[in-house]
């Protein structure tokens, strides 16, 4: 139980970061619904998992250097900076369809992939695994298989499970948001994605 403890308010610290990564779950229930945001969750979860197995099975030589972070800051600020300009310059100009039974379906693995993107190319999800495994394996103690199972899946559960209340959440307020609003909403995303990209180019030291 103290593993698992551990792991859960590990898993909190983890969720109330606010960063590009909240803002996308959020976005995307509100405009297509809580399916879209669960998704959108697994594909966040994927990545996370990813970035412990990295870190646990000894890579983090790997992850730790400082050019492999500039490199990743500088593919994350590219990134985040594409999806900032099509916010704000391309999907604005589209027609908002807010009635949930005309909004097109479309495929899963898309919602998957973007939060598996926007969640693995953020540097500060990746410190934050390097530092979380250096510490569950050396001062903890959870260098057993069976407890570092334990703890991290509690830490991805606790996160998965705070992702799906956020998109429930946001769901339920898609049903008195009116196009504006979401034209509004796509707006800020696009924002803070452009912001979060220039810290990313222009301090690539830093992470975000």
């Amino acid at each position: 139980m103290e593993i698992i403890l551990n792991g859960i308010i590990s898993g909190i610290v983890l969720a109330i970061l606010v960063g590009p990564i909240f803002f996308t779950l959020v976005q995307t229930s509100i405009e297509y619904g809580f399916k879209a945001g669960f998704l959108v969750a697994i594909g966040i979860s994927l990545s996370d998992m990813l970035y412990i197995t990295i870190s646990y099975l000894g890579l983090s030589q790997i992850t730790e250097n400082e050019k492999f972070k500039v490199y990743l800051s500088y593919t994350g600020g590219i990134v985040l900076l594409s999806l900032g300009v099509y916010y704000l310059l391309i999907k604005n100009r589209k027609k908002i369809e807010t009635d949930p039974q005309k909004i097109k379906e479309r495929s899963p693995l898309r919602y998957i992939g973007k939060g598996f993107i926007m969640n693995g190319l953020t540097p500060t999800v990746l410190i934050f695994w390097i530092g979380t495994v250096g510490v569950a394996t050396t001062e903890l103690g959870y260098d057993t298989p069976r407890k570092a199972i334990l703890f991290f899946s509690a830490i991805v559960g606790t996160v998965f499970t705070t992702d799906l209340i956020k998109a429930k959440l946001a769901d339920r307020l898609r049903h008195i948001m009116t196009p504006r609003f979401i034209h509004t909403l796509n707006i800020i995303l696009g924002i803070v994605l452009i912001v979060f990209s220039g810290k990313l180019l222009f301090f690539p030291d830093r992470g975000i």
